[in-house]
C-alpha cells in the first residue's frame, strides 16, 4: 500500500498524521533508515517520537557478538564490580563497561582494606603472569638447543635412564630382566626409541597399566595402549592399587593415567649389557674428573 509523505515545513506540522504514517510503514517492515528516507525525516528526535512503543521488525533484530559480554558485564556490576576490575575481566574497554551497566546502582564504597587488598591481589597476578611468561621462554630456549639426537647420544641416554627409573638386580633377589616403569608419556617414548635402536624386537614387548583403583581405568589403558601404538587387548591384566581411607590422593584428575610398565622377554643377556654399559660409564666419568 502507498503512503504519501506530509509535507512539513520548519516543524512538523501534523505530527499525528506523520506518526500514523511512521507506524504503518514500521508494522509494514520497514527499517528507521527506511522510514527515515521515505518520510524525509532527519531528526533523529522526531524520528523517535513517531515510532515511539513500535517494535523494529525481526529481520533488523542481528545477533550482537557483544550480547554474552554485556550479560556477563551486568552480573557482576550487580555483584559490586567496579568498571575496572570487570574491564579486566572480560576484556573489554571501560567505555562499553559504561555504556553497558550504566543503568545499574553504583556499588558501595568499599573499605580502604578491601581495595589494599584488591590491588595487591591485581599486582601479584600481574606478577604470576610475568613469571610464566620468563619460565616459558626459558624452558622453549633450552629445547631448541637440543637440535638433533645421535644414535650414541640416545643409546647412553638409555642407559643412564634405564638404571634410574629401571628393575635392578640385587644379591639377594635376582632380577636379571628388563622392566622399566613411569608416569611421564615422554620417559615412555624415550625408553621404546632406546629399545629399538638397541634392535629389541616389539614381539618382545609387554606392556601393563598400574592405577589406583578408583581412576578412570579404562581410559588409561586406551590412553597408554594409544601413546605406544597397539591395541589395549595386547595389555596384560591391570595391576590395581586399593585405596587407603587414612590417606589423601593427590594423583587425582583427568591427567592421572597410573604408570606403564614395558618388560622385556627373554631379556637376561639385555640387562646384563645394560648393566656393564652402566658400569663403562661411571668410569669413563670418573676418570674426567682425575
Amino acid at each position: 500500500m502507498a503512503l504519501s509523505r506530509t509535507s512539513t515545513t520548519g516543524k512538523y506540522a501534523d505530527f499525528e498524521a506523520l506518526r500514523e504514517q511512521a507506524v504503518a510503514l514500521r508494522r509494514s517492515g520497514l527499517s528507521r533508515r527506511q522510514i527515515r528516507d521515505e518520510l524525509k525525516i532527519h531528526n533523529n528526535d522526531i524520528l523517535n517520537r513517531l515510532l515511539q512503543g513500535e517494535p523494529p521488525p525481526e529481520w533488523t533484530k542481528r545477533p550482537n557478538a557483544k550480547d554474552d559480554l554485556r550479560a556477563r558485564a551486568r552480573e557482576l556490576r550487580l555483584q559490586g564490580w567496579t568498571y575496572d576490575r570487570i574491564e579486566a575481566e572480560l576484556g573489554c574497554s571501560k567505555s562499553s563497561v559504561s555504556l553497558w551497566v550504566r543503568d545499574l546502582p553504583r556499588p558501595q564504597p568499599r573499605a580502604s582494606s578491601e581495595q589494599a587488598r584488591l590491588a595487591a591481589q591485581k599486582r601479584w597476578e600481574h606478577e604470576l603472569a610475568v613469571r610464566e611468561t620468563e619460565r616459558s621462554q626459558v624452558k622453549e630456549t633450552a629445547r631448541q638447543q637440543i637440535g638433533s639426537v645421535t644414535d650414541r647420544e640416545l643409546f647412553l641416554i638409555g642407559v643412564g635412564l634405564y638404571w634410574a627409573e629401571g628393575a635392578k638386580d640385587k644379591t639377594y633377589a635376582r632380577r636379571e630382566y628388563v622392566l622399566f616403569v613411569n608416569s611421564d608419556p615422554g620417559m615412555i617414548g624415550l625408553f621404546l626409541a632406546w629399545l629399538r635402536l638397541l634392535g629389541v624386537e616389539e614381539e618382545r614387548l609387554r606392556f601393563r597399566v598400574m592405577i589406583h583403583e578408583s581412576a578412570d581405568v579404562e581410559g588409561a589403558e586406551r590412553y597408554w595402549a594409544d601413546l605406544v601404538g597397539t591395541d589395549p587387548s595386547r595389555f596384560d591384566k591391570t595391576t590395581l592399587k586399593r585405596h587407603n581411607p587414612k590417606t589423601v590422593r593427590k594423583n587425582v584428575g583427568e591427567n592421572y593415567r597410573g604408570c606403564l610398565v614395558i618388560s622385556v622377554v627373554k631379556s637376561a643377556d639385555l640387562y646384563r649389557r645394560i648393566e656393564g654399559w652402566w658400569s663403562g660409564m661411571v668410569v669413563a666419568a670418573n676418570r674426567r674428573t682425575t
